[in-house]
């Protein structure tokens, strides 16, 4: 707890000391260059019977995807109107389908042709968004952040406008990595690079470690999701007031909660 709460004192006075988090652009290409940038990422792999089996439902529009749909449209909308473009996923614990829930705004955010996104896996410590997605790999994203392997060699495309940086293996300098001045540097190269409209960030649970408090300082805004009958509201409590402290709070999502009155259209399912 006090490691905790000495990196939360750390990043407050960085925050304040560099004023407000909005991350700035590196030079900008010109959008020809950003769209070939784009095409040169291979197209990524995807099973679609692996996808519903690890409840990702966004590929389409349909009554099981249409709350991650309500969800990406309130996203989009708020980082409209405040300036927005990055964008961490969190957790108060372990098993809240954090990643799951990133996964699903990510194809979400996919078809939407006017909107191009990159979604990050800087859950170092487990790299399940990988997982989810079925995909396998040698490179850890620690890698990439510290500079070792270019972004691209990690990135993959689906569609024309979603792109993934996805890592495998285990970090054992998680924190570290993730509160490094070199990891500052690359998240403003792949902006530089590929001029994104939104980043989502797959990042640690709050309880897990004291990886998130070094780094959210580095985002526009944080969505923390729940588990219902699991999450305590103390829990839920302590997690928005830890985000809060270091960057914006976009909302408390509460998944895999059992609707039975019809919501969304439908009866008697998770998401």
């Amino acid at each position: 707890m006090e490691r905790l709460q000495a990196a939360i004192e750390r990043a407050r006075e960085q925050r304040d000391t560099r004023g407000p988090a909005r991350p700035q652009r590196g030079p900008a290409k010109d959008k020809t260059g950003v769209d070939e940038a784009w095409a040169a990422l291979p197209e990524i792999k995807l099973q679609r019977r692996l996808m519903l089996r690890n409840r990702i439902m966004t590929f389409r529009s349909s009554k099981e995807s249409t709350p991650y749909d309500i969800l990406r449209t309130r996203l989009v909308q708020q980082a409209q109107t405040n300036g927005w473009r990055r964008i961490a996923i969190t957790s108060p614990h372990s098993a809240c389908g954090k990643t799951t829930t990133c996964a699903n705004l990510a194809f979400g955010l996919g078809r939407q042709t006017g909107t191009r996104a990159v979604v990050l896996d800087f859950d170092l410590r487990r790299s399940g968004l990988g997982r989810i997605l079925g995909q396998k790999g040698e490179i850890p994203m620690e890698d990439v952040l510290s500079g070792r392997v270019p972004f691209k060699d990690v990135a993959m495309r689906h569609g024309p406008n979603l792109a993934f940086g996805l890592g495998f293996g285990t970090s054992h300098r998680s924190a570290e990595t993730l509160q490094s001045e070199q990891t500052r540097r690359v998240l403003e190269e792949i902006e530089a690079e590929y001029q994104p409209d939104l980043m989502l960030i797959d990042l640690p649970p709050m309880s897990a470690s004291d990886d998130n408090f070094g780094f959210l300082n580095r985002i526009d805004a944080a969505i923390i999701v729940a588990e219902a009958e699991q999450t305590t509201m103390t829990q839920i409590d302590v997690a928005e007031r830890q985000v809060a402290e270091l960057t914006n709070v976009a909302g408390v999502v509460l998944n895999k909660c059992r609707y039975v009155n019809g919501a969304y259209g439908y009866e008697d399912g998770y998401y």
